[in-house]
């Protein structure tokens, strides 16, 4: 019997699990499947360890641009940094190939970042986040890898997520309008920056609490499902994004939260110099970043965003958008 097209599925746990112990050499593994988010997560454990394996989606990543990613992990981990990394199996490889329903699918085992989310930072760990950050830009800034990511610049951050979500926004011509707008305002203001002194390199372009983990002050970066090329102001500018949810959902004041992201900028210039007009444009890269996703959870629909993409959800973020300009950016 032909079986019918696949868009989406989801490889079985207990056969992924048999899978790596015998890529990897493992005994006594457990695997379980942890979430369908960007890619899909695993987590395995074994007697002694965890670790994360992540299948991707083509409709997401190319080949190459998985490749691009384990090369930034491997130079990130090589030169020192706090990341969870890619494991190489028995046979030297780092990429593993699955005969999935929809076609080849692709997968990375990781390094588990061990500790917790921390989502009320102490002064100390800001500090760490800071200077963790300003660590892997140091890096960053100064590579070029083999196979290359996606660059986040003013037409994939603005104008092409913009386009896209046109139809999205055909019972909301409000919201859509207000968007134009405030694409205009942010590429008027970005001219008025010096943005050829602005540190560039590969980001993060996640930089959320969710996606690190500290084990006391300990730091681990992960999921850089979004790694590409752009200015790293954008890194802050998503840290940022931390505070204004933190604001806006009662945690802290916005004169704390500022103080906070003061406290972060401290521990990031104690590592790598960060001029005052960067730290300006930054709330303008957080407007880029909203626009970004909101985009990208459009074009995603189908396999990864239809149990929240909506009006409803439209409504919130233009909502969002317009407190986050709001409260940080002078026009």
């Amino acid at each position: 019997m032909t079986i019918f097209p696949t868009q989406y599925s989801t490889l079985s746990a207990l056969a992924l699990r048999d899978r790596i112990a015998e890529r990897y050499g493992f005994d006594e593994l457990r695997c379980r499947f942890l979430l369908h988010g960007v890619s899909d997560t695993y987590v395995l454990e074994s007697p002694v360890e965890k670790y994360i394996f992540k299948v991707y989606r083509d409709a997401h990543r190319s080949l190459n641009e998985i490749k691009g990613e384990v090369e930034l992990l491997n130079i990130l981990k090589e030169q020192g940094a706090k990341v969870a990394y890619p494991i190489r199996d028995m046979r030297g490889e780092q990429i593993q190939v699955f005969n999935a329903a929809e076609g080849t699918r692709h997968g990375v085992l990781f390094t588990f970042a061990h500790g917790y989310n921390v989502y009320d930072l102490t002064d100390e760990q800001l500090r760490v986040v800071g200077r963790e950050m300003a660590f892997n830009h140091n890096i960053t800034a100064r590579i070029d890898l083999s196979y290359e990511r996606k660059a986040y610049d003013m037409d994939t951050t603005l104008t092409r997520p913009l386009e896209l979500l046109k139809p999205a926004f055909a019972d909301n011509l409000e919201g859509y309008t207000y968007l134009l707008a405030l694409a205009d305002q942010v590429r008027e203001k970005m001219a008025s920056f010096d943005t050829d002194n602005f540190g560039y390199g590969y980001c993060h372009y996640d930089y959320l609490p969710k996606n690190f983990h500290f084990d006391g002050n300990a730091f681990t970066l992960f999921d850089f499902d979004f790694a590409g090329k752009g200015y790293l102001a954008n890194d802050l500018a998503s840290f940022l994004v931390h505070f204004f949810f933190h604001t806006i959902t009662g945690k802290i004041t916005k004169e704390e939260g500022d103080r906070q992201f003061a406290v972060f900028i401290e521990g990031y210039r104690q590592v790598r110099t960060l001029s005052d007009e960067e730290l300006a444009a930054v709330p303008f890269f957080g407007i880029m970043f909203w626009i970004f996703y909101l985009g990208f959870a459009y074009e995603n629909v189908d396999d990864w965003s239809n149990s929240f993409f909506g009006p409803r959800y439209l409504n919130e973020r233009v909502s969002a958008i317009r407190r986050f300009t709001e409260m940080y950016c002078a026009f």
